[in-house]
């Protein structure tokens, strides 16, 4: 398991999400899926992520326990400018 690079986000290959990112859940590691493969993003511009971001934020706020095992929380993680996405 020491070859999944957790907490990055990856591109998705297969399946109909656009991203997926590893994460450790006590001594699981789990994978999240995010992102909906056909569909452009559009991350760039400042009203959109604003729009973006004020949709996404009560969402997480309704996340409970480790809100790092939500797919809302690392679809807002990858819309902030300067996030790497391999």
């Amino acid at each position: 398991m020491a070859d999944k690079p957790l907490n990055k986000i990856i591109r998705e290959t297969k399946g109909n999400k656009k991203f997926k990112v590893f994460v450790k859940d006590g001594d699981k590691i789990k994978t999240i899926r995010f992102g909906d493969a056909n569909m452009s993003i559009k991350r760039d511009d400042p009203k959109r992520r604003k729009a973006f971001f004020d949709r996404m934020k009560p969402i997480l706020a309704k996340v409970k326990g480790d809100k790092r095992l939500s797919p809302v929380y690392w679809s807002l993680r990858s819309w902030r400018l300067g996030t790497k996405i391999t």
